[in-house]
């Protein structure tokens, strides 16, 4: 099996867990996971793979739940040649492997402001580009000024914020097109106010979520004029269990593993809250995690 894939600079392993790689910590195993050492060893993979082979991005594993029959085929994963941080100007270059938070802790140490929020999303780069994750009333989309991809042909490109197609918490990019970096917009500011400002966001995340449980943060997309925590709320879901897995005491729009959820029992939770949810008040949430992969 291993003749038949493409040769690699990186880290390339086959039948590999991908629970402990989840913030869940649950889950079910990759066929293929490849760690690329740059974005050409990347492109060069992609161009020499089997069109056939499915190719997925993984990224810090916050908002994901993998089935517990796992992934087909690749699932790609960007680590430490992906995670430089860079101030160039008004600019933050990054890896699409750098976490949200070090973007934001680099803007602020060349007194950049306009990214506080960053440091609230418990994500990578990679994962705020795709899906426009936003924190604190600010998007992805305010402050991004283009995004450097590898598709699934292998072809590298930089594409403008236009160009993405964002919306609330989504971009057009295919579900196979792998970020590989991007470029933020910051603007001048003084580095205590933007410091206090951050501090003020890690309060308060840490004060109304479960920042220390296996959760995969926000669950569901807030609903148009509404917020899903309240939905939930009011539907008597707030503690609910299927399972290994909770609708959190502390935020109702997280789930949580208490310590031998399977992927299943997660997935089963949050349908289980959205058919109360919609017989309650008549409201159909929308996923905000992603869910990928085959049951079992």
């Amino acid at each position: 099996m291993t003749a038949t894939m493409p040769k690699v600079r990186g880290k390339l392993t086959a039948d590999a867990p991908l629970a402990p790689l989840l913030w869940f910590k649950a889950g079910g195993r990759a066929e293929w996971l490849f760690e690329p050492a740059d974005a050409d060893d990347l492109a060069d993979f992609l161009k020499a793979l089997d069109p056939a082979t499915p190719v997925w991005p993984l990224g810090a594993g916050s908002n994901l739940i993998v089935r517990d029959g796992g992934l087909a085929g690749v699932t790609v994963r960007l680590g430490r040649p992906f995670s430089d941080v860079v101030v160039d100007g008004g600019l933050v270059r990054a890896g699409a492997g750098a976490p949200d938070m070090a973007v934001a802790n680099r803007a602020r140490d060349a007194a950049l402001g306009g990214l506080e929020f960053l440091r609230g999303i418990p994500g990578t780069v990679g994962g705020a580009v795709r899906m426009n994750a936003g924190a604190y009333g600010r998007e992805t989309v305010e402050v991004l000024r283009s995004a450097e991809v590898v598709t699934r042909a292998g072809e590298r490109t930089t594409l403008a914020v236009g160009d993405l197609g964002f919306s609330y918490r989504h971009s057009n990019l295919a579900a196979d097109t792998i970020v590989v970096g991007a470029v933020f917009q910051g603007r001048p500011g003084d580095k205590a106010v933007i410091a206090a400002e951050m501090e003020r966001i890690v309060a308060a995340r840490e004060a109304s979520q479960p920042t220390k449980s296996r959760t995969g943060g926000s669950t569901f997309k807030n609903p148009p004029g509404g917020k899903a925590w309240a939905l939930i709320d009011a539907a008597g879901c707030r503690g609910l269990t299927v399972g290994g897995a909770q609708v959190s005491e502390k935020h109702c729009n997280f789930l949580i593993n208490l310590g031998d959820a399977t992927a299943t029992d997660i997935e089963a939770l949050g349908e289980q809250v959205r058919a109360q949810v919609k017989a309650q008040s008549d409201v159909m949430l929308e996923w905000e995690i992603k869910r990928v992969g085959r049951g079992i």
